[in-house]
């Protein structure tokens, strides 16, 4: 008897994940020819503080010198590569569940965010980047002369 673990949201996740392929597809097809498309994306955090906005991403595996951190007109993109490792197949039996290649993440910053003070650094697998907020100009009375 073989056990078959029972997934209702299987096929609606699948859809999710395919959608999501075409659409990274698209974006990267009309910004730059040269990169196809990821074959996964990291999960990614988005915090805003008063003064910073802070996005976290889980990219475990990747070398810090493999990933690039790029801004431009507004759009943060993070890509990148995790290894594949060479795998033995033995007896016919093969899984594996952790994602491998390419990865590229894009994201609009608001008009608030300083673009020249981005900084991101990468732990434990995890990189976090701090995008700090720009102050704000303060209004300002200006009288009329007559």
């Amino acid at each position: 008897m073989t056990l078959v673990r029972y997934k209702p949201w299987g096929m609606l996740d699948q859809l999710h994940r395919e959608m999501d392929q075409m659409f990274n597809r698209q974006a990267a097809d009309e910004t730059d020819r040269s990169f196809v498309t990821s074959d996964w994306a990291p999960a990614v955090d988005i915090k805003e503080d008063a003064d910073k906005f802070l996005i976290i991403a889980d990219i475990p595996g990747v070398d810090p010198k493999d990933i690039d951190v790029h801004m431009e007109d507004g759009i943060l993109t993070i890509k990148g590569e995790r290894e594949t490792e060479s795998k033995e197949e033995r007896d016919g039996y093969k899984r594996v569940e952790r994602s491998r290649g390419s990865f590229y993440r894009r994201f609009s910053l608001p008009e608030t965010a300083n673009a020249d003070k981005i900084n991101a650094k990468s732990k434990h697998g995890v990189l976090e980047i701090t995008i700090p907020k720009q102050e704000k100009a303060t209004p300002r009375k200006i009288s009329v002369q007559h």
